[in-house]
């Protein structure tokens, strides 16, 4: 982790020096890219990494009369040098996963005394809730002020949507970047072999679904998309943080596997609606990379079957579990039904052992399975 001071120092460069000092060593790079504003030769160069580019200023006037008052709207696109945004702000990413980590979770593991495997997913989580938080509060802000969630058409009139206001194409910088950062955190978190995978797949996941709908000018839509799925996303690992600290605390699990059905039913009906309904109907059809038009049969079907294929996916694992839980449960039952004979009657301190250990083994598959899952 960054920002500690260890006792013993392990050679430099070494996998252990990185690891312990990696967020050092982003914060040196950050801070070699911010001095850069300060000399004029490597200003342009720098505020290329720092600022949001592709400006384009538009005026909106009251009126159709000459001479009649306007004001500049300022209007952003996409292009080749927001890479180097995003890698700019992946390395802020980097350097603020290492702060909560160190400042925080780290904190609360101690408290809490966790397994190996528990300690794993905590941090995971930790992490996840923090920015499920963020990015949800920032993208209702986004729905409330840009007036998207209210109108259903407004995802695909006027496609393609070449501009973008500061905040969501800002938001969408931010988002790319951060999950690009998850994965070299991999590494530097020590993350187990056996998670890796897992993690892989949800990070690729989420690379692929929102860079596509920032170059495919689809970001009204992706905005709409992901503002639900990360609340449903937030309420699982916010209560997987509560399980940690007391197994009780199981409500909020409940809660979440409502919401996450409504989420994936929400989400195949907008973009169904979007691509099946709305884009085949606007005015402007055909494929242009210079007009950033993409509406054609082609890419239409091609996005709609990644985002089923996904939800899919996600509903088939969520129902898996669901089935397997259930039967758990089911054998429990069968089994208690199956030890209750008359015979036990007359041995009253026999049952009341035996209900104990059937109490403590349903417990104990029930943790389990959650372990398993969450």
């Amino acid at each position: 982790m960054g920002f500690r001071k260890k006792n013993k120092s392990p050679p430099v460069l070494s996998h252990e020096f990185v690891i312990q000092n990696h967020a050092d060593m982003v914060s040196c790079l950050a801070m070699i890219i911010l001095l850069g504003l300060m000399f004029e030769v490597t200003a342009k160069f720098a505020i290329m990494f720092i600022t949001v580019q592709y400006n384009v200023t538009q005026w909106s006037f009251e009126g159709f009369q000459p001479y009649e008052k306007s004001e500049p709207v300022n209007l952003y696109q996409y292009g080749p040098k927001d890479v180097a945004t995003v890698f700019f702000y992946l390395l802020i990413a980097v350097i603020l996963h290492a702060l909560i980590q160190e400042y925080i979770l780290d904190k609360m593991n101690r408290r809490l005394h966790l397994s190996k495997t528990k300690h794993s997913k905590f941090n995971e989580s930790g992490q996840l809730a923090a920015f499920y938080l963020f990015s949800f509060i920032w993208g209702c802000s986004i729905l409330t002020a840009e007036d998207f969630a209210t109108n259903p058409t407004f995802l695909w009139e006027g496609y393609p949507h070449t501009h973008m206001v500061f905040q969501v194409k800002f938001f969408y910088i931010c988002q790319i970047a951060y999950w690009l950062h998850a994965l070299p955190e991999l590494y530097f978190q020590k993350v187990r072999k056996e998670d890796i995978p897992r993690q892989l797949y949800y990070i690729c996941l989420y690379v692929v679904h929102i860079t596509g709908a920032y170059v495919l000018n689809l970001h009204r839509l992706g905005l709409v998309l992901l503002v639900p799925h990360y609340l449903v996303e937030l309420l699982f690992h916010a209560s997987r943080l509560f399980y940690f600290s007391d197994e009780n605390k199981q409500k909020g699990f409940t809660l979440w596997a409502l919401l996450f059905v409504i989420a994936r039913l929400l989400t195949l009906t907008l973009s169904v609606l979007t691509f099946g309904f709305g884009l085949p109907r606007t005015e402007n059809q055909g494929f242009s990379l210079a007009e950033g038009n993409f509406n054609v049969l082609t890419v239409r079907m091609t996005c709609l079957a990644a985002i089923c294929l996904t939800q899919a996916w996600m509903m088939w694992k969520f129902i898996n579990f669901q089935l397997k839980k259930w039967r758990e449960h089911s054998q429990n039952q069968a089994s208690k039904k199956k030890t209750v004979s008359p015979k036990s009657k007359p041995h009253k301190r026999e049952p009341a052992r035996g209900e104990e250990a059937r109490l403590i083994l349903s417990a104990a598959v029930c943790h389990h399975l959650l372990d398993v899952y969450i």
